[in-house]
């Protein structure tokens, strides 16, 4: 007899999707095209109905005893749970939250760099009387604050929903650009721009705790990609945005500008996000671990299962995992490579004898846009793999796969990147997008591959050591890498980019077959259905 064992809730809301379906003790029987097969949950007579978070697709609904045999063996989740297929109404909520963090995060970038785009004008207003110097002063501060903040927050964030995070600190920060522009002094500017990059950390880990309840395993980088793109409309709008206003109205609305917009955007985003799909009647887009009893409710469960602390959490979901430290130490690396090219490739050009700065800008302009490009095709890229694989394999390993691919694009990029002559400005610049196209993958990916590792409870902690490494790497790509151009040259500049893309694929080398934590617990839900 073939038989499907679905270990998970299935979960429907009232009235039209029916009650809260719970596992049975008994199996029962369904006859599908004249089989009979044998199944761990009850079916509703009178169906699923098409205003229902899920469509009826029988084909997904029944897995085969062959299928759950190869659960157990190496499977991935699908194997053990197949959601129905979507349904208008749920998509249409999900098309919402994920535009709420879309742009949510997009003005986090507005407010992170409007003071970039604001600086140049306050040097020129002789009532500041401020020089390159004293902004230096300002920016030096920024990206120790961010990388600690991105760290603090995904830990402690954990505890708080990460919508009501991610709308206010956006909003905060966009207090803090308001602020700003009623400052006249160097200590007020440090102070409050300071403040920024400690609250600009927040913003990351939520989105990746809203992605990862939304989006199943096998579409997940498609739209992790698709978000990553609020990196680069964030970072095109703020020249516009920040740089319009200061020049226009004076350099207070380079910084007030940017704040409007963060508050009217931060409370768009209360209203279209939501933590998870069961918040609005959804049932869960992939199988949950059962909640755990709350201590104090006097069951034996809940002196079994005390809450774990922030840094029981911490300390037991990620900072022990060795895999995490992979992946940590490959955003390391990869954010050497990135820092190193955003900063220095216009002073290359330029020693190189391509004129002043503004035609090696030029140059390089095309990095950004092959970024976008490169992350959309990098996330798909990850989920066609996997949906190939059948079940065989894991998904992270799928993922990581596809950033080895991309770091050996970096490394031969910039090989021919060094060798373009600049009598080909076409060549340059089309060998800098390849470049983008390359490192935006792999930057976009290991965070996804960090969220998939952990449980729900510790993405954010996850995201935020991942970032925490990952800025340590762009701050080592700053005096050390300037050292080596100006004792060594350029050549052994591109050689430790080129070592640097070679350590973190060492690094990834152990890491091709990962499962995810989704497909971890599928494998011992099957192990203990069939010891019992």
């Amino acid at each position: 007899m073939m038989s499907a064992r679905f270990l998970n809730k299935v979960q429907c809301s009232s009235v039209e999707r029916g009650p809260v379906l719970l596992i049975p003790r008994r199996p029962h029987i369904l006859r599908v095209n004249g089989l009979r097969i044998m199944h761990d949950f009850p079916v509703p007579t009178t169906g699923y109905t098409r205003s229902g978070p899920w469509a009826p697709a029988s084909r997904d609904l029944i897995k085969t005893e062959a299928s759950g045999a190869a659960a157990v063996g190496g499977s991935t989740p699908d194997d053990v749970y197949q959601p129905l297929a979507y349904t208008a109404d749920f998509i249409r909520r999900r098309f919402l939250v994920f535009f709420g963090i879309v742009i949510g995060y997009s003005s986090y970038y507005l407010t992170r760099n409007s003071l970039t785009y604001t600086a140049p004008v306050m040097v020129s207003d002789p009532s500041l009387g401020m020089d390159i110097t004293m902004i230096g002063a300002m920016t030096s501060i920024f990206p120790i604050a961010y990388g600690m903040s991105k760290f603090v927050s995904g830990v402690l964030g954990a505890r708080f929903s990460p919508t009501v995070l991610l709308a206010g600190g956006l909003m905060s920060t966009a207090l803090i650009n308001i602020a700003f522009g009623f400052g006249s002094s160097l200590g007020w500017f440090v102070f409050f721009w300071g403040l920024n990059g400690t609250l600009q950390g927040v913003g990351g880990p939520c989105c990746a705790r809203i992605l990862t309840t939304w989006f199943a395993g096998k579409e997940r980088g498609t739209y992790w990609g698709m978000w990553n793109i609020a990196h680069n409309l964030g970072g095109f709008a703020a020249p516009l945005v920040a740089g319009g206003f200061a020049k226009a109205m004076g350099w207070q609305w380079g910084m007030w500008a940017p704040g409007i917009i963060g508050l009217i955007v931060g409370a768009i985003v209360l209203i279209a996000a939501k933590d998870k799909p069961e918040d609005v009647g959804y049932p869960p887009v992939e199988p949950t671990a059962p909640p755990k009893p709350k201590p104090g409710d006097g069951s034996k469960e809940a002196a079994e299962f005390p809450k774990e602390s922030l840094m029981d959490s911490l300390l037991n979901n990620v900072i022990k995992n060795p895999f995490i430290w992979g992946m940590a130490l490959t955003y390391f690396f990869v954010y050497v490579v990135r820092q190193g090219v955003t900063s220095w490739f216009v002073f290359y050009l330029m020693d190189s004898g391509v004129g002043d700065a503004q035609q090696a800008a030029i140059r390089v302009s095309g990095l950004e846009l092959g970024g976008l490009v490169g992350s959309l095709i990098a996330g798909r890229a990850s989920d066609w793999l996997i949906n190939k694989s059948e079940g065989r394999g894991g998904n992270v390993g799928a993922r990581v796969k596809v950033v080895m691919a991309y770091t050996l694009g970096i490394a031969l990029s910039l090989l021919a990147f060094q060798a373009s002559p600049i009598s080909l400005p076409w060549l340059q610049w089309l060998n800098v997008f390849m470049i983008g196209f390359f490192i935006y993958g792999p930057q976009m990916l290991i965070g996804l591959c960090g969220a998939e590792l952990v449980g729900p409870n510790s993405v954010g902690a996850s995201e935020g050591f991942l970032g925490w490494i990952a800025y340590l790497g762009a701050a080592n790509a700053g005096v050390p890498l300037s050292f080596i151009v100006k004792e060594y040259g350029w050549t052994t500049y591109f050689s430790t980019l080129i070592a640097a893309c070679a350590l973190a694929l060492l690094l990834l080398s152990p890491m091709t077959r990962l499962r995810s934590f989704v497909q971890r617990e599928a494998v011992i839900k099957q192990r203990l259905a069939k010891e019992a």
